[in-house]
């Protein structure tokens, strides 16, 4: 589901597990030729080097970013691609203002980049715990809307997905961690503390992405308790922005006709 300015969205009336009329069966072929058209695209974008594409992947704890990223990056030539996780702010980032982190990853002409979680945790978090008001809030969504706005008039096309999934698929998934040794080390305690502000983060999460929606960046509201599902909407997302991007590969100043190599 696409959010666009004007619109607003309240993520309790969107089905995390909506499938639109797709199988499981049927979207795994689907996903082998998006990847195909993708690895084209970004070939194509890689030699223009022009433009570039960010890709924001938010989403609760659970909610898949690390897979979303991975089924994105699938076949993608590495040369073209910027990945950066955004963990807690280290000391150095929080002694700069709370876009300095996330600026100096901007994507370089050419690249794709895929940020696991972005500016958009330092509006989210310190809010749902209490360590800003609702004023510092206000003014942060709109330097982040300005912000969004200079990315854009760089040719910087962004795609801003929100994982939406339940809180019974959340709890599915934290129980599978506990019973697959080689999940165990994705577990964290915190996770569980931050479970019980559940409703907070989700009504924090539907002024986000309603007050941060705009024509140069809008959200889009992914079911993910399916990871095909995710894995399918996000690629047929990306694969059709890049498509409408139409990349170009730039024209030689030679004729390859007239060049011998002996």
């Amino acid at each position: 589901m696409l959010a666009e300015p004007g619109r607003e969205i309240r993520l309790a009336e969107i089905d995390p597990a909506e499938t639109a009329g797709h199988s499981k069966s049927d979207s795994a072929k689907k996903i082998r030729r998006l990847r195909e058209t993708l690895a084209e695209l970004q070939e194509a974008l890689y030699a223009e080097h022009q433009r570039s594409v960010l890709i924001v992947v938010q989403g609760m704890d659970t909610g898949g970013k690390d897979g979303a990223i991975k089924n994105l990056c699938l076949g993608l030539d590495p040369n073209g691609v910027q990945l950066t996780n955004f963990k807690y702010p280290t000391a150095e980032e929080r002694d700069h203002d709370f876009l300095w982190r996330v600026h100096k990853a901007a994507p370089r002409k050419g690249a794709v980049a895929l940020w696991n979680r972005s500016h958009y945790e330092d509006v989210l978090v310190p809010l749902v715990h209490g360590e800003i008001t609702k004023e510092t809030w206000r003014e942060r969504c709109a330097d982040i809307n300005a912000f969004e706005k200079l990315l854009s008039d760089n040719d910087v096309t962004m795609l801003k997905f929100f994982l939406h999934i339940s809180k019974e698929e959340q709890k599915r998934r934290l129980e599978a961690r506990l019973k697959e040794p080689r999940k165990l080390w994705k577990f964290n305690l915190a996770d569980l503390q931050e479970r019980r502000l559940w409703d907070d983060y989700q009504m924090a999460y539907d002024d986000v992405i309603n007050s941060c929606a705009t024509a140069q960046a809008p959200w889009w509201i992914v079911p993910a308790d399916r990871k095909w599902m995710r894995n399918l909407v996000m690629l047929e997302t990306v694969v059709a922005t890049l498509g409408k991007m139409n990349p170009k590969y730039p024209t030689v100043e030679f004729d390859p006709k007239e060049i011998a190599i002996e």
